[in-house]
């Protein structure tokens, strides 16, 4: 079994990533049904929750059905962060992550996210007096380094746990790669087999088939897989990696009819949290991968993906029923 400080998951647990305008309540719901193990919101700005911005606010909202449930902060200013805590307390999330890893250039200008790489002694001093700050395992989830020449992340992951870091998750890239080319789990394992390491540590990036998590878990021997954009639109996959490693085969390809209620469910959902205009808006990410592979697909498509009025959305879902119906998958 792995732990996060007290909280006991599975052995090789499956965790839904962080994921800006992705992981917010709707989808960790569909998430969790489908088998994710620790579900994260959407990093929330520390500046912008010291100032009450509705955005960081909304995205502190958590449910019971949730946990284990980790909210993610990000931030590089001290007290900013410290105030941050005292906020993320009062929702009770089972984990507070500090983002240490978004390469995105608003995030890193501010010294933010990835741009805290270039200064190890923050990353510590951060970590250990958030830490001190509460009584909820803090936890990081970083990238190999700010690029390939300055990559650090063994004496990252042993200073991040000796002031009390309680698990870290690692994307396989550095800053200067972004999301591009192949993410590289090498550097990770080697965190993991480093013998003063007790702690847990996560493998991040590129995991998009139950074949990789597999590998990340047998070969990588890492203790877990924090999933990110395969899940998009795809919330099965963490029934499906589940289900290849009890079975060693895959599971059978998800029908239309439950891909057109998971869509269904996440618009409903995602308007009944957010309201219309932006719970329209913000699901439409997700309708290619729902979708994924149909055929002269392209005209009900541009319907869900153009419509501004929920009525035409689930119009087009009605569509999909009636056109695809005897549609059969193949993956």
């Amino acid at each position: 079994m792995v732990k996060i400080d007290n909280k006991q998951l599975p052995d090789f647990p499956l965790l839904l990533a962080p994921m800006e305008d992705v992981s917010d309540p709707p989808f960790r719901a569909l998430c969790k049904e489908q088998g994710a193990d620790v579900v994260y919101t959407e990093f929330v700005s520390s500046e912008g929750l010291i100032r009450n911005a509705a955005k960081s606010v909304m995205k502190l909202d958590i449910y019971e059905k949730e946990r284990p449930v980790g909210i993610q902060i990000f931030g590089a200013n001290l007290e900013s962060m410290l105030q941050t805590i005292d906020i993320v307390e009062k929702s009770q999330p089972d984990i507070i992550d500090i983002n240490f890893g978004c390469p995105v250039k608003k995030v890193v200008s501010k010294g933010a996210g990835a741009g805290i790489l270039k200064d190890v002694c923050l990353m510590e001093q951060l970590t250990k007096e958030m830490v001190k700050r509460t009584n909820i395992p803090i936890t990081v989830k970083t990238r190999l380094g700010w690029d390939y020449d300055s990559i650090k992340i063994l004496e990252v992951a042993e200073r991040l746990q000796d002031v009390g870091c309680k698990a870290i998750a690692i994307h396989g890239r550095t800053r200067a790669q972004m999301y591009k080319g192949h993410a590289d789990w090498k550097p990770i394992a080697e965190v993991k087999n480093n013998p003063r390491m007790h702690i847990p540590v996560f493998g991040n990036g590129d995991v998009d088939t139950p074949e990789k998590a597999m590998e990340m878990r047998d070969s990588y021997g890492l203790d877990g897989a924090m999933i990110g954009r395969a899940s998009i639109g795809n919330p099965w996959f963490f029934k499906q990696v589940k289900h290849y490693f009890k079975t060693g085969e895959h599971l059978a390809p998800i029908s239309i009819e439950e891909r057109v209620e998971a869509a269904r469910r996440h618009l409903q959902m995602a308007i009944d949290w957010k309201g219309e205009t932006l719970g329209v808006f913000e699901t439409r990410r997700h309708y290619t991968n729902y979708f994924k592979n149909i055929p002269h697909f392209k005209e009900l498509r541009t319907k869900m993906v153009t419509s501004d009025r929920p009525e035409d959305v689930f119009a087009a879902f009605d569509e999909v029923l009636e056109q695809f119906a005897n549609y059969q998958f193949t993956e």
